[in-house]
């Protein structure tokens, strides 16, 4: 069976660092779990790995779409299975970094999303309440159709909204009860984790950071472009900026806002994926050899074919 390695955890907290260091050693190449890094011209809110960094290993579902495109956690597992695939049949080491819990989910899985590819059927309706701003009333239609999903998801997140909606239209079940399609590869998940004092301060530390790689122009350029964007408007990093775009705030409180979601975004990670999947964890700080610890593990894991 296909064999898969996969980096979860909090934001932060290193999971790229990790991902480039096995994939040099275990002849892998990384596939994006992140659901906004496939956005071209989104690089520094996004976190990707710099330039010099994409060429060091191939990555794959990085700068894939325009930021005027919808992206789906369909279009990814389908996307990704393919890239994991191919590269199991040429001796490569898949390896899935990223901290977007459904959409690692949706490959572990093997989640049945419901609908055909191009079934459009529904998909315009709750689009146009998307860009509407109407999520109200994607909730009531949620709460009335799958109350199960309403009180499980993120109703919040309005991609969730519109795919749960769609889920239980095209399946009849509801998004949270979906049963395991046929097993296709064998997983090992790696989860990195930090004492929370200090993932915290790498969280501030990195948005500092991003401000002096050029955060702000990045985020006008979403400010700017936000009717024509309605997956990147929303993204953590950009719409805690638009106050200050538009004189509402000073760019100190909006900094600030960004670090506490950024903070709160790390929670609701780890909760997830304790909770939700099969996770190996480590903690970056307390093991000191945590990545010794992980390279032996997965050489178990592959069957010790990797020196």
């Amino acid at each position: 069976m296909i064999k898969v390695v996969a980096i979860v955890g909090p934001t932060a907290v290193g999971k790229s660092a990790l991902g480039l260091k096995l994939a040099k050693k275990f002849n892998g190449e990384i596939i994006s779990g992140d659901s906004m890094q496939i956005y071209r011209n989104l690089d520094i809110g996004t976190a990707k790995d710099s330039p010099q960094e994409l060429t060091e290993v191939p990555h794959h579902l990085v700068d894939i779409c325009d930021a005027d495109q919808r992206y789906t956690v369909k279009d990814f597992q389908a996307k990704a299975k393919t890239i994991i695939t191919d590269l199991s049949a040429d001796n490569k080491l898949p390896l899935v970094v990223g901290g977007t819990g459904f959409y690692l989910s949706s490959l572990v899985n093997n989640l049945n999303l419901g609908g055909k590819k191009d079934d459009n059927k529904y998909r315009q309706e709750l689009v146009e309440l998307e860009k509407s701003g109407r999520i109200d009333k994607l909730q009531a239609i949620l709460k009335d159709e799958d109350p199960l999903a309403y009180q499980k998801i993120d109703i919040e997140n309005t991609r969730r909204l519109i795919r749960a909606i769609e889920v239980i239209r095209s399946t009849g079940k509801s998004i949270t009860e979906q049963d395991n399609g046929d097993k296709w590869a064998d997983f090992y998940l790696i989860g990195l984790t930090d004492d929370r004092p200090k993932l915290y301060q790498r969280i501030n530390d990195r948005v500092d950071k991003m401000v002096q790689m050029g955060l702000l122009d990045e985020a006008k350029y979403v400010y700017n472009s936000r009717d024509k964007f309605p997956q990147a408007k929303n993204g953590i990093g950009y719409k805690e900026l638009f106050p200050y775009f538009e004189g509402q705030a000073s760019l100190e409180s909006c900094l600030d806002e960004i670090k506490k979601n950024s903070r709160h975004f790390a929670k609701r990670q780890f909760t997830y994926f304790r909770n939700q999947m099969d996770v190996d964890w480590y903690n970056i700080s307390d093991d000191k050899n945590y990545q010794t610890d992980i390279e032996t593990n997965i050489l178990k894991f592959l069957g010790g074919q990797n020196d």
